[in-house]
């Protein structure tokens, strides 16, 4: 393998400044130079750009660098999404557990009520804050940024305030040599990084979270989508929840977390189409199968076969026993795993059920209850499938998943892989049908047979591909076909053909 060569760097400021132009490999650009010469227009000109600019404000010479950096594909800086959090109070108001531990923990030995932090390339001058200022550059990338902490009396804690960016002209002459050390180090790190990179075409991201006790890939299915994408021509990366400033690096977003739409992985989705990148799971996906009301409504108006089902309101409530008889299931909007479904059995748990669940959510689920020893799923990508297992029951129980009463997994059933050519035509028609009525992403369908019928049972988003269960008859082949679609949509949307 060929090393990659070293990349055009620029460093975009509104003056050239002498105390920045001692960079290897690094050009300092004008934003003005860089917005109107032809020799920066190309997408083949630039890998990165960082915007050093003094002002990101909307329709600021700042914001307009990053906007055409995208738009040539020169991987800006910080990028459009983080110019947005930039003005959006929310931003500083809903730091992550992690973050605020750092806070808490940095800040804890100060005396005062406010505190100015100064963070040069993800570093700040006293080590002790080095932690703290890695995070904040990985949640707002800007070069040269400045967060402001104030103490709240209430809480007894330090909240994030404010940040935003430095200029380059106004950086202390104390700290300049340091924040030049920084960018050194930064630019060296990443040359180093490269190198050691697969000469890929592009970049692609897979989001996981570490803290997920039940993730839709194991640790040896999430190493075979690496060597797969690599086999396919992608440099890739392992992102975590506190690397969303670091999308606009890449061409492409592949979610390896569980899935929700008040969720980090739901706000990455939505970042990472903004920026441009291919994803799956995309957002529309996301909010679509996360919301089982959602499936009930779209199902029914297509003609896809499901069990008797009813959305329940305050309204109607009545009429669930007479729609659905006993025993019936009722789910949470936001069901999944076997969490937030139940089996009611006696119209007195019916009534309390009810009362239960429609304190959280105005609409509910109820379907009849159709046992079966297994229900297919059948995945689906590019509105084709591409597996298909048997998930059997738990022992003794009705669910594939057996829970204690902490909502904790005690008890799974077990599973086989079934070659697609031996799978019922019936079940691979609805499946496909069903998953193409949400998208033409990466879907799991899950239907049961009853009889002569195929019912679908729900369409998930972000579907569990697990070496030794969904990859068993396909121990290459499957994760290939996933990173060979993101490549081709990658190329497509590269080439004008934006899907």
């Amino acid at each position: 393998m060929e090393p990659v060569p070293d990349p055009r760097v620029l460093l975009v400021v509104d003056r050239t400044t002498d105390w920045l132009l001692n960079l290897e490999g690094v050009e300092v650009v004008t934003a003005r130079d860089y917005l109107t010469q032809s020799t920066y227009q190309s997408s083949g000109s630039v890998r990165r750009l960082f915007n050093l600019c003094r002002s990101y404000r909307y329709q600021s010479l700042g914001y307009y660098v990053s906007l055409l950096a995208a738009a040539r594909g020169h991987k800006p800086q910080p990028d459009i999404g983080v110019l947005q959090d930039f003005r959006s109070r929310s931003t500083f108001r809903l730091v992550s557990e992690e973050l605020d531990q750092i806070i808490q923990r940095s800040l804890a030995p100060l005396q005062g009520k406010e505190f100015l932090l100064s963070v040069y390339f993800g570093r700040n001058l006293a080590k002790r804050y080095d932690r703290l200022s890695a995070h904040l550059f990985r949640l707002l990338p800007a070069p040269f940024l400045q967060a402001q902490f104030i103490y709240n009396d209430r809480s007894g804690k330090w909240l994030l305030q404010t940040a935003g960016p430095i200029p380059t002209g106004e950086v202390p002459d104390s700290h300049r040599e340091f924040a030049l050390d920084a960018a050194r180090e930064f630019f060296r790190s990443a040359r180093l990084r490269r190198q050691r990179r697969f000469a890929g075409r592009y970049d692609l991201a897979i989001l996981v979270d570490p803290d997920d006790t039940e993730p839709p890939s194991n640790p040896r299915a999430l190493q075979r989508f690496i060597r797969a994408a690599k086999d396919v021509g992608f440099n890739c990366e392992f992102l975590r929840r506190s690397d969303i400033g670091r999308l606009a690096e890449f061409d492409a977003l592949f979610i390896r977390a569980t899935t929700n739409v008040n969720h980090f992985t739901f706000r990455f989705s939505r970042r990472a189409v903004a920026e441009g990148l291919v994803v799956i799971d995309d957002p529309e996906s996301i909010l679509r199968c996360t919301n089982k009301v959602y499936l009930a409504e779209r199902m029914e108006r297509h003609g896809i076969p499901t069990p008797r089902t009813c959305i329940i309101h305050r309204g109607n409530r009545d009429q669930v026993l007479g729609q659905l008889g006993l025993p019936c299931i009722l789910k949470q909007p936001d069901s999944a795993f076997s969490q937030g479904v139940n089996k009611v059995e006696s119209t007195e748990e019916l009534s309390r059920q009810l009362d239960e669940l429609l304190r959280n959510s105005d609409l509910i689920i109820g379907q009849e209850f159709l046992p079966t020893p297994f229900d297919w799923r059948i995945g689906v990508l590019d509105r084709k499938p591409i597996y298909a297992c048997r998930y059997y029951m738990a022992r003794g129980h009705w669910q594939i998943l057996r829970r204690d009463d902490g909502g904790s997994k005690c008890e799974e059933g077990d599973s086989d892989t079934v070659p697609l050519d031996n799978v019922p035509r019936n079940v691979l028609r609805t499946a496909v049908k069903a998953a193409g009525l949400i998208g033409d992403s990466l879907y799991g369908v899950d239907l049961k047979q009853v009889g002569n019928r195929v019912l679908v049972i729900e369409v998930n988003d972000n579907p569990n591909i697990d070496a030794g269960i969904e990859d068993l008859l396909q121990p290459r082949e499957l994760y290939r076909t996933i990173v060979s679609s993101l490549m081709r949509r990658v190329e497509e949307r590269r080439q004008g053909r934006s899907r």
